[in-house]
C-alpha cells in the first residue's frame, strides 16, 4: 500500500495528517477552517485517497499559516507514498464543471515542482476562508509533492464553485496519474 504519515509543529500551526493512495475515500478532516475541511474532503474523496487530518493553527490572526502548512504537509506525504514514481501512469488532466463554473486541472508527478493558477480567486471569503488561500495551498502541495500543477477556471462566477471545482480536477487528476502500470518510470531519461 501507498502510505504515508507526515507532521508540522511550529509556533503557528501543529499538524497530524496520514494520507493512504489506495484507499477507500475514508476521510477525517479538522483544520477548524469549515470551508477548507470541505475542499480537503472533495479533493481526497474525487482522488480515491484516504487522508486523515488534524489541524490546530493560529486562527486568531487568519487562515493563512492553517492552509498554507497543510500543503505543505500533504504534498510530504504524497512524495512519500508516491515514492520513487515507477510504474504510475505520471500524467493526469481533469475538467470538473461545478453548475456554472468550469475548472480545470493538469499535473505531472514528475520530481519538478511548479505551479500555474490561473483563477479569479484573489479575494473575498467563502465562510470564514479566504479565497486567495486555494492558491496558497496549491503552491504548498505542489511544491512538495514534487509535482507540476496546472490549475485554471475556464468561466464561473461563484466563488465556492470555483474553488470546489479546482479540488475536485486536481483530486481527479491525480487519481489518474497515480495509476500503477507495472512498468517502469514513465520517461525517456529512465528516471525521474
Amino acid at each position: 500500500m501507498r502510505m504515508a504519515k507526515g507532521s508540522r509543529k511550529t509556533k503557528e500551526t501543529t499538524i497530524e495528517l496520514s494520507l493512504n493512495l489506495d484507499g477507500r475515500a475514508y476521510n477525517e478532516i479538522q483544520t477548524g477552517i469549515g470551508f477548507f475541511d470541505h475542499m480537503l474532503n472533495s479533493f481526497a474523496t474525487h482522488a480515491g485517497f484516504d487522508l486523515l487530518v488534524k489541524v490546530q493553527g493560529d486562527l486568531n490572526v487568519d487562515g493563512h499559516h492553517t492552509v498554507e502548512d497543510t500543503g505543505i504537509v500533504l504534498g510530504d506525504a504524497f512524495a512519500k507514498a508516491i515514492g520513487d514514481k515507477s510504474g504510475i501512469a505520471r500524467y493526469g488532466s481533469f475538467y470538473v464543471p461545478m453548475d456554472e463554473a468550469l475548472a480545470f486541472c493538469a499535473l505531472d508527478i514528475s520530481g519538478r515542482p511548479f505551479l500555474v493558477f490561473d483563477a479569479p480567486l484573489e479575494s473575498g471569503q467563502i465562510g470564514t476562508f479566504d479565497a486567495c488561500l486555494t492558491e496558497e495551498f496549491m503552491r504548498a502541495f505542489a511544491f512538495h509533492a514534487g509535482i507540476t500543477l496546472h490549475l485554471r477556471i475556464l468561466y464561473g462566477k461563484n466563488a465556492h464553485h470555483m474553488a470546489e471545482g479546482l479540488f475536485k480536477a486536481l483530486g481527479h487528476a491525480l487519481r489518474m496519474a497515480c495509476v500503477e502500470s507495472g512498468e517502469g518510470v514513465l520517461s525517456t531519461k529512465g528516471s525521474l
